[in-house]
């Protein structure tokens, strides 16, 4: 129970009691002579738990928070969540069409089938003028393994070509670079999330465990010459 509804329930207890203490000596003054009262000095609250509130940080970035009750907070991670997110998918959207617009530059101007190539195969072509060239610098460094079959491997450029090749393959892999950084991100905002939960939580529990406590007493005096008096005492600890 938040610590603003334990004061809101302590002030209006308060009027209650003194609206009853009120109520019995006016109308049972010969009986009402003195009253105490004391409420339990510890009420009990239910903690929350530090590993669920990690856990569901970790799913979705300020549901820890909220769970702890706090979400002013906790906001800001489930929207940085959602932009991260939003970020990737762009990102990656652009990274795909990239790379299908240079496989197709590939195949209409340097006569490669990009059937079953693999990103290896992508880069070095944009390294060599054809298969040729690349070859030959292979069997110079003694790489006989890393040499290209010339009937399914085939390539080659003329010059431009390959500059603008290589230009288009250079912006594809950067974009799908990027997206480490995006990942990376997402696990930063899980990570964040998961400590600022578990601090909120902690928090949260030494609140629930305060000790609040109320002794009311009220007391009569009809001595004769002098006019009824009413003594009230109110004393509270939190």
């Amino acid at each position: 129970m938040p610590v603003n509804l334990i004061l809101i329930i302590k002030k209006n207890m308060n009027k209650i009691f003194v609206l009853l203490f009120l109520f019995t000596f006016t109308v049972f003054p010969q009986t009402a002579r003195n009253i105490n009262y004391n409420m339990p000095d510890k009420i009990e609250f239910q903690k929350k738990s530090i590993g669920i509130a990690i856990v569901y940080s970790l799913l979705l970035p300020g549901m820890g928070e909220l769970y702890a009750g706090n979400y002013n907070s906790g906001k800001y991670f489930t929207i940085a969540e959602a932009a991260l997110w939003g970020t990737y998918i762009g990102m990656n959207t652009y990274s795909n069409w990239q790379k299908n617009r240079y496989h197709s530059f590939a195949a209409s101007n340097g006569g490669v089938d990009i059937a079953g190539k693999s990103d290896d195969y992508f880069a070095n072509i944009g390294a060599y003028l054809d298969i040729n060239e690349y070859n030959d610098d292979m069997a110079r460094n003694a790489e006989f393994n890393k040499m290209y079959n010339l009937k399914t491997d085939y390539w080659k450029w003329n010059p431009q070509d390959r500059v603008k090749y290589r230009a288009m393959w250079t912006s594809g892999e950067q974009s799908h670079n990027n997206l480490r950084f995006i990942v990376g991100g997402l696990v930063l905002n899980r990570v964040v999330s998961a400590i600022n939960a578990a601090r909120l939580v902690v928090t949260y529990n030494k609140n629930a465990s305060r000790e609040v406590g109320w002794n009311l007493s009220a007391g009569m005096s009809n001595d004769i010459p002098f006019a009824p008096s009413y003594t009230l005492n109110f004393r509270c600890s939190l």
